[in-house]
C-alpha cells in the first residue's frame, strides 16, 4: 500500500502570513485550498487571482476543493493555473464526467467530492473519469468540525470499487481528521489526508510528521 499523503488545509493557516505559513506545510504532500463560493457553502474564501499567487509561492502543490456552484464554468480556470489538483462537488455539477476531461486537459489531476449525505452510487459508474474522489467527513463549509464516523462505510465502497476495478485513485478524506480519527479513515481506505486545525494546531511539521507515523504504523 503507498504511503498515506498529508495535505494540510490553508483553511487554517493565518491568511496574513501565507507564504510563511505554506513553508511550514513543506513537508506534506501538497496543501489543500478550499474554494469556497458562499452560495454552495456558507462561507466565502479564496478566488482565482489569490490561487494563483499560492501557486507562484508554494513549496509543494496544491490540492484544490471547490465548494462552489456552477464548476462547470469555473474548475477548468481554476486548472489553467498550473495546479496540481482540482476537485469540485458533484453535487454541483452538470456533467462531472466532461469536466473531469476538461481538467486533466489543462494538466491538473481530476477529483469529485462527494458531501457526507451523498451516497456512492451516485458517483459510481463516473468514477473512471477521476484521479481522486473526495469523501467529505464533515459537512462542508467550516474548519475545526467534529470528524464523523458515518462516511466510513461510503470510504470502504470506494474501497472496495477500486480493487474490483484495479483503479489507482485516490481516495481523500477531509473534514475533522487528526491523531484520533486518521486510523479509523485508513482502515476505511482512505490514503489521501486533509488534516487542517490538526496541523496548524501545533508546529506544523511535527503534526505532519505524528500524523505520518500513525498512518504508517496502521499499513502494517
Amino acid at each position: 500500500m503507498t504511503a498515506a499523503r498529508i495535505n494540510p488545509s490553508i483553511l487554517a493557516a493565518d491568511f496574513a502570513n501565507f507564504e510563511r505559513e505554506l513553508d511550514r506545510i513543506k513537508t506534506a504532500d501538497a496543501a489543500h485550498v478550499d474554494i469556497m463560493d458562499n452560495h454552495f457553502v456558507p462561507n466565502l474564501t479564496f478566488g482565482q487571482p489569490m490561487v494563483e499567487r499560492l501557486q507562484e509561492v508554494s513549496p509543494i502543490p496544491l490540492d484544490l476543493h471547490l465548494m462552489i456552484q456552477d464548476p462547470d464554468r469555473w474548475a477548468p480556470e481554476f486548472a489553467e493555473l498550473g495546479v496540481f489538483s482540482v476537485t469540485f462537488h458533484l453535487e454541483a455539477a452538470t456533467a462531472p464526467a466532461t469536466l473531469a476531461r476538461s481538467i486533466r486537459a489543462r494538466g491538473a489531476r481530476a477529483g469529485v467530492a462527494l458531501r457526507p449525505g451523498t451516497p456512492f452510487n451516485q458517483i459510481e459508474e463516473l468514477l473512471e473519469h477521476f484521479d481522486q474522489l473526495l469523501i467529505m467527513t464533515v459537512e462542508p463549509g467550516f474548519g475545526g468540525q467534529k470528524f464523523m464516523p458515518e462516511t466510513m462505510p461510503k470510504l470502504r465502497q470506494a474501497r472496495e470499487w477500486a480493487r474490483k476495478h484495479d483503479s489507482e485513485i485516490w481516495l481523500q478524506v477531509d473534514g475533522g481528521v487528526s491523531e484520533d480519527t486518521i486510523g479509523m479513515a485508513l482502515e476505511a481506505g482512505a490514503d489521501t489526508f486533509v488534516a487542517g486545525s490538526a496541523v496548524f494546531k501545533g508546529e506544523p511539521a511535527e503534526e505532519i510528521a505524528k500524523l505520518r507515523a500513525i498512518a504508517a504504523q496502521h499499513a502494517h
